[in-house]
């Protein structure tokens, strides 16, 4: 993961913020050495702070990998909570279960293998938070099914609307017109979730620059 922040600054954020485990260290380091894309541990610990302060029990994730995020938010729930992990690859999935189980979380977790929209449908609300997390280009896809199972007062956070192989630039000429490029398809997706997520009335938006850039959309009291 490259964080959009200056590395000085990302370093103050990550010290200043709740300390990663040592299995968390042991994941950051096998996404280190594989490459493989994670959020991070200043994204990490916002995604814990927000969890304990709408005072979730219930997460879902669309796109786990082998359970990174998944472990910040089940640092943060009660002992009753939950946290309903989606991945299509099943060794990435075995992975989230043995990194769980070795910090003792693997009780509050579900891990589904399989698309996670249709996981979804398997799922009774509400969520008090959804992390958005699967192929850019079917974010807004996944809108009006967490619009159905989202309970009132919870987020909506939706990872890469800065960075993933495009940069910040790209997303922000987005805005302005058609995107071109070998991402196009995933700043297109971005785009128009970022786009429909601000002009929602039931959702109050904002994009945090942590990582490769968050969307924090909170859902109204009320709201439908």
């Amino acid at each position: 993961m490259e964080s959009v922040l200056p590395d000085a600054i990302r370093n103050v954020v990550v010290a200043g913020g709740p300390p990663s485990t040592r299995v968390q260290r042991e994941m950051e380091a096998h996404a280190e050495e594989t490459g493989f894309p994670v959020v991070g541990p200043e994204v990490g610990g916002f995604l814990r702070l927000l969890t304990a302060t709408v005072g979730a029990s219930r997460v879902f994730e669309f796109g786990s990998g082998f359970g990174y995020s998944a472990s910040w938010f089940a640092r943060a729930l009660p002992d009753d909570g939950q946290v309903v992990l989606t991945e299509v690859d099943a060794e990435e999935l075995e992975m989230a279960r043995g990194f769980l189980a070795e910090m003792g979380l693997a009780d509050l977790a579900a891990f589904e293998h399989g698309d996670a929209f249709e996981t979804l449908e398997c799922y009774d609300g509400p969520f008090d938070v959804v992390l958005v997390d699967c192929e850019k280009h079917r974010y807004p896809d996944a809108i009006e099914p967490v619009r159905e199972t989202l309970a009132p007062g919870g987020l909506v956070i939706a990872d890469n609307v800065l960075a993933a192989g495009y940069a910040p630039e790209d997303v922000a000429a987005g805005f302005e017109g058609a995107p071109a490029g070998e991402y196009a398809d995933s700043v297109a997706g971005i785009v128009e979730y970022l786009e429909r997520m601000r002009d929602d009335p039931a959702f109050e938006t904002s994009v945090v620059p942590l990582g490769e850039g968050i969307a924090v959309s909170y859902r109204r009291q009320g709201s439908h």
